[in-house]
């Protein structure tokens, strides 16, 4: 008897030399949780621990072409998207999706700057994305910075959160995670805010706040971890749950590698690096 054939998950993301982030962080953390990995490369990044140094974007038609070989060959269970890069690039793949892949459920992490604090996301590509790409996601996945942006709300306080969760709704996502890294109000713990636009629900997931520089790549591999446990059939709640904690061990186990923001451990469900 052949073994089952693992569910297939395509990430349209940027390269990063490095391999704590994008396109390496996204094949490690779905091959760690089991799963098989495609993807469309949007862009060539130079970059370190210390930071992006250099961005080669690709052309809108060869990010395309990447698609279109993955879906109507191998096809995908779920698909992931993280750095576009471009508002060509975003259009390109909105189109796709939009004719191929509607009834594939859709993750997007926006990746509107690295963890360094390089913009990764300029004005336009932003509200191309906002208009033809949040309305497929499933989920949607934005630190708090982020969900600033796109809502018009400092973010404070737990109020000040709900408030622009409730004007989030308005990117027609059917789900928003609010992650909890950057929240200067919860010192001790990281608190990962789940908000079911449809239903109304809202789930939260916390674990202990580790004393760390080593974080870089983490909004990719949540992001990815979740779209792994759609893809195996986990409801929503269940698929970040279980991503939470994978970051949160990651990130309690990273190795040290680099002068600045480090990589995640993404191996350490499968072996301590």
């Amino acid at each position: 008897m052949s073994a089952a054939k693992p569910p297939r998950i395509l990430i349209i993301a940027g390269s990063d030399s490095s391999g704590g982030a994008g396109i390496q962080a996204d094949i490690k953390t779905v091959t760690a949780l089991g799963a098989y990995a495609m993807t469309a490369i949007t862009a060539v990044t130079a970059q370190d621990t210390m930071g992006v140094h250099a961005v080669h974007l690709l052309p809108p038609e060869l990010v395309r072409a990447q698609i279109i070989a993955c879906l109507n060959d191998i096809g995908a269970d779920v698909i992931k998207i993280g750095m576009l890069g471009s508002a060509d690039i975003c259009e390109a793949v909105a189109g796709e999706l939009e004719a191929h892949a509607r009834a594939i459920p859709l993750v997007i992490d926006p990746v509107m700057a690295s963890t360094s604090g390089t913009k990764l996301l300029d004005d336009d590509t932003l509200t191309m994305t906002k208009s033809r790409l949040f309305p497929l996601a499933t989920l949607v996945t934005l630190n708090i910075p982020e969900a600033e942006i796109l809502s018009g709300v400092s973010i404070c306080s737990e109020d000040e959160l709900i408030e622009a969760v409730r004007r989030l709704g308005l990117i027609r996502a059917k789900a928003i995670l609010i992650k909890g890294g950057h929240a200067t109000w919860k010192a001790a713990e990281v608190v990962d805010s789940l908000f079911e636009v449809d239903s109304d629900e809202s789930f939260y997931f916390e674990s202990p706040r580790v004393d760390t520089k080593n974080t870089h790549g983490t909004g990719c591999t949540l992001a990815t971890a979740i779209a792994v446990g759609l893809a195996q059939g986990l409801s929503l709640s269940d698929a970040v749950e279980r991503a939470h904690h994978f970051v949160h061990e990651a990130i309690r186990t990273a190795p040290g590698f680099g002068s600045g923001q480090g990589p995640l451990n993404h191996m350490h469900a499968v072996r301590s690096i």
